[in-house]
Parts: structure tokens; sequence; C-alpha cells
């Protein structure tokens, strides 16, 4: 029987629908851009094929198309007969992550994966910052997602795809050093792989690297399409490279092309955070910032996140709607805030409505109660330094720059760029 990249048998019988299907998971795992259509070419020369069919609906998932997901996701169901074991497993599975019911997909992705280590289409769902352990919203999710990979790492060997997400895993349980050599060895193997240069660019973010990183990311960039569903985001740490530069004609070219509503392409939930968080991280810099931006990115979230229920969402949310004046919006999320973060999130998004009123102290003990578990929101240590910024910035407010120095300091020692807090330095 004809078999995949991985060596997992495949119950197909056409080499056609296997090569393209291949093509679909590496387009997939690399963020490159076609994974969709490669996916349908598989379909189109077997349309048994169960698998392409699962993932042609991880990828309408992936861009928040639901309908088209959920379609893809019964086509594989309606294919009863044929399968192997893993296969049915990997169905079973991956539809219940597409129909919504996290915690069981999560128990039956963790017992796929003992039973077949290599399936990384299905191990992928647990890997990164928004995957299921990442947006778990349990405590210590980062030290349960090093020990993901670590257990699948002799499974997988030099492949590229696997070292990067192990990478990452490293990176963001503080492990820089390792996460370097990690990384290097998946870029060897895949210097396209638009996955392992975005945590490339979170190594150099985590060393403190901040021209390096801007250097490669922005070389790396240069041939990376936008139809690629990393080219929101890998822009976004090039905007925050130039901000700390002190690049602002930079940092506006690259926001207003490839990261604003109007201009970005690509995962709905990387164009409202990158956005919010972006636009209060500039303003903590001492950058002006025009309110139609913010409301834009407000009006966005509206569009796009109506109702609360994602954490990492709701609180770059909260943000857009509290510095929009969206007052309304912004009581939805505090008062209707709820999954795992749900106590985190009520916490943040009233900080951030004290941050628009200038209500300081205020900011200053709604954040000063998630601090020590805020990794339970989701996303990365890179992106949750805006509350780490925001704390600081609202003592610096208040005249206290010694403690906000003693914050970041101690919390962010390799990662404090002397311009991430206006006055910050010259309150000590």
């Amino acid at each position: 029987m004809l078999k995949d990249r991985y060596e997992n048998t495949l119950s197909t019988g056409s080499s056609a629908a296997r090569d393209a299907y291949v093509d679909g998971v590496d387009r997939f795992l690399s963020a490159a851009p076609g994974a969709g259509d490669a996916f349908a070419a598989a379909i189109a020369e077997d349309p048994g094929f169960a698998l392409a069919h699962v993932g042609l609906a991880r990828n309408y998932q992936l861009m928040g198309q639901g309908s088209a997901a959920a379609e893809a996701i019964a086509a594989a169901r309606g294919v009863v007969t044929g399968l192997t074991a893993r296969e049915g497993d990997h169905v079973t599975a991956l539809g219940l992550l597409l129909d919504g019911n996290g915690p069981a997909a999560y128990q039956a992705i963790r017992k796929h994966m003992l039973d077949y280590p290599r399936d990384a289409l299905v191990a992928q769902t647990c890997t990164g910052v928004f995957g299921l352990i990442g947006f778990s919203g349990q405590p210590g999710r980062e030290a349960e997602q090093l020990a993901f990979t670590t257990a699948l790492a002799p499974h997988y060997g030099d492949d590229w795809w696997f070292l990067a997400q192990h990478a990452f895993s490293q990176v963001e349980a503080g492990q820089t050093g390792p996460a370097t050599d990690t990384i290097e060895r998946a870029l060897a193997a895949h210097p396209r792989n638009a996955h392992g240069a975005h945590i490339r660019a979170h190594i150099y973010y985590e060393a403190g690297e901040t021209d390096a990183g801007y250097r490669y990311m922005g070389e790396w960039r240069k041939d990376y399409d936008k139809g690629g569903v990393m080219h929101c985001h890998i822009a976004w740490h090039v905007a925050i490279w130039a901000l700390e530069r002190g690049d602002l004609e930079t940092m506006w070219a690259v926001i207003d092309a490839d990261v604003a509503p109007d201009a970005a392409w690509g995962p709905t939930l990387n164009v409202l955070t990158d956005n919010a968080a972006f636009l209060y991280r500039a303003e903590l810099a001492g950058v002006e910032v025009p309110a139609r931006r913010w409301q834009a990115v407000s009006d966005y979230a509206v569009r796009f996140f109506p109702k609360p229920g994602i954490a990492f969402a709701d609180v770059h949310a909260a943000l857009a709607h509290a510095m929009a004046g969206n007052n309304e919006a912004l009581g939805k999320i505090i008062s209707d805030a709820k999954g795992p973060a749900g106590d985190l999130v009520g916490m943040i998004a009233q900080a951030f409505q004290a941050v628009a009123t200038q209500d300081w102290a205020k900011v200053v003990e709604r954040l000063s109660g998630v601090m020590a578990g805020h990794e339970r929101i989701g996303g990365s240590r890179a992106q949750r330094d805006l509350l780490e910024f925001t704390l600081a910035g609202a003592l610096v407010r208040q005249g206290l720059g010694a403690e906000a120095n003693l914050l970041l300091a101690t919390r962010r020692p390799l990662k404090v760029p002397a311009n991430a807090v206006k006055g910050l330095w010259s309150n000590l």
C-alpha cells in the first residue's frame, strides 16, 4: 500500500492522490501557500480518500472558514470502509477537534499518539502556542508542551517540522540555548519552513538579539508569499523590532502593508491579536497612535470575535474596544468571559478598561493578580509581553519607575529594550 512521508499507510490506490496529499501536509506543516489546493487535488484524484478530506477541513479551520471545514470533515466521516485503524482514529480525533470539542479531542489525540506517534498531522494540533495545549488555559502548560514534544522526539529524528516545533517548546520553557541548536537543525533541513523561520524569530527575541532578528526575518520574508498563513505574524515581528530600533518609518510601512486589518491576509486570530498588541506596545514606547487605527481593530474584533470564548482573542479584543471607546463590546467581554482562563480574561479586560481611563492604580491592581499565571491565556512569551509592559507602564505613570524596572529585570531579564516603556529609565 502507499505511504505518506512519515511511513504511515494510506488507504488510496492512487499515487497521484498520495503525492498531492503529502504535498498538502508539507505545505500545511510549513505554512506554505497552497495547502488547501493540494488537499483538493488529492480528493479530485480519489474522492474516497478520507485523510485528504480531513486535511482540507483542518486548512479551512485554520483560516476561520467554519462552514467549509464542517462540510469537509463530514465528507471524511462518510468514508466508512477501507480505512486502516490509524486512519479511522485520525478521522475520529480530528473530527472532535473540528466539532469544537477540545477536551475530548485532546484525550483522543494523546491516546492516538501512543499508538501512532508519527501521525504528524494529528501531533501538530498539540504543538505551538495556539494548539490544544497552548490554549488549554491550564497552569504549567509551557512545561506540558515541552514534555509533549520531548516524548515524541525519538520518533522523528531530524524531521524539519518536528525539530522546529520542539524548538518552540524549548524556548517557551526558557531553554533558549537548546532551542537555538534545535531550530538551526530544523532550518538546515528546510530553510523555507515559515513556522521554522517564525520560531527562529522568537528565539532571537527571547535572547534580546534585536538587530540579528530584524536582519534575519527582514531578509527571510522577502520571498514569502502573502498567501502563506504566517505572513501577517512574521511581519508583526519585523514591526516590533523596527519599533525597538526606533525606525518608525519602517514600522508603520510594515504594519500598513502586511498587518493592519485592511491589509493582512491570514488567520483572523493573528490579525486581531497582532494589531491590538502592536498598537499599545507602540503607545507604551511613546508613539502616537491615531484613533482610527484603534477603531479599525475594534471593528474587526466585533466582526470576527463577537462572543467571548477564546481567551487570547478576548483579551486583545478587550484592549481594542477599550482604546476605541467601544464600551458595549468591552462590557460583554468583562461580564461574559468564560472558559478555563475566563477568570484571567475578566481581570485583564478590566485592566485595559482602566488603561483607557488612565486609572493607573487600577491597572496595577488588576494586572498584579494575573502576572503569576498569565501563560494560561495562551500565546507566546513575546506576545504576553503586552501585559508585562502594560504593568510597567502603569507603574511609571505613577512615578514608580524603580518598581517598573525591577519588574522587568526580574521577569524578562533578557528582553527589556530601553524604549519598551517611555520614561522607564528616566524614573530610576
